[in-house]
This record gives C-alpha cells, structure tokens and sequence, in this order.
C-alpha cells in the first residue's frame, strides 16, 4: 500500500517524525493514523531503549523554573550526549517544561531506583496490613498496582506529565530521544517553596 501524501503531511504534523518514518507507519498501520501513531511510538521508545544503554551523556543544561506569583520555584539538570542538542531551542523548552513539572508536582525521586530500601519496605508492610486475608496471588496484584501508584506519585519519570495527562515523564523522554536522536536523562532536580 502507498500512503497518501496528506496522511503523511498529517502525521508529521502530529508527530514531528520523518517522512520516511512516516509512509512506514502508516503501511504498518494499514493508513490508520492513530494506528499509525502508536506505530511510531513504540519504535521511538525501541530507539530511546537502545540509547539509554549504548550512549553517554556529557553535555546538557541547568535550568530553572520561577512560578508567577514567585513562591514556587525548580531547578533540573538535563544531560544529553552533544552541546548542539543542548543548545537546541526544541530541547531547552522541553527543559523548562521538566523544571515546571517539578515545580507542580513536588516529586521526592528522579526514578524508584532512587527510593530507599526501607521507605519501599514500610510502605509495602502497609499495604500488606490492608489487603489481610486475601489469596496470595491477589495479594501481589494489589500490593504492585499500590506500589506503582506510590511510585506515580513520588518518582519524577513515573508522574503524569502537567501538560499531558496521558503519558508520563518517562514516556515523554522517549519521545524526545526518538525525535532528537540523542540520550537524554535527567539527572537531578531540587524545589524551593516559600
């Protein structure tokens, strides 16, 4: 199947992926462009995977965030692999995006990694004590969903990004490696609030 131009021009516009990239997708997708969206995206998060693993990031920025009313305040450091993508004007407003969902969402840690052994523990023994009496296997169910909504709520990467409920932090980092071509990680982050 040959895609049509104009469901091309479409999808780049919604996705910002190339052309090529683009007539893929949509054969893939049978020239479904939600279908066609989704293709894109689980191979941009194939992409960001290889990324994460293969490459170094030595450049990058520092940047912060002022709330309006001046009460509220983030810094981020973002790291990327070149100084070019860093000096990208697409890469330092998403950095400011990062610093204003920090700002929003007061998160404790960058990824669950970074929790603590026995603040994990603890809040597992509280969960237990709610789900008594249960099956085990339900028990685990209950106690993963609880722990996935704890780290949704404390890990930066897990939180709902601000500007768009429907994908996390993390995802949205997959989607700019895939579009930028580079790793990307966050590295740390700190809030002030008077």
């Amino acid at each position: 199947m040959i895609a049509d131009p104009k469901l091309v021009s479409q999808l780049r516009e919604r996705t910002g992926a190339g052309i090529v990239e683009c007539k893929n997708a949509l054969d893939e997708a049978g020239g479904d462009i939600e279908k066609a969206i989704e293709v894109l995206r689980k191979k941009g998060e194939i992409k960001a995977a290889k990324k994460l693993n293969e490459r170094t990031t030595k450049e990058g920025l520092v940047h912060a965030y002022i709330h309006a009313n001046g009460k509220v305040g983030a810094m981020v450091e973002v790291s990327c692999e070149t100084d070019f993508v860093a000096r990208n004007e697409e890469f330092q407003a998403f950095v400011h995006d990062l610093a204003m969902q920090v700002a929003a969402t007061n998160p404790l840690y960058v990824k669950p990694e970074d929790i603590p052994a026995e603040i994990v523990a603890k809040e597992k023994e509280m969960y237990l004590e709610e789900v008594q009496g249960k099956p085990p296997a339900v028990i685990e169910k209950i106690l993963e969903g609880k722990l996935q909504k704890y780290y949704s709520e404390v890990c930066f990467l897990k939180q709902s990004f601000v500007k768009d409920e429907d994908i996390t932090i993390e995802e949205l980092i997959n989607q700019k490696i895939a579009k930028i071509g580079e790793k990307i990680e966050v590295k740390r982050f700190v809030r002030f609030q008077i």
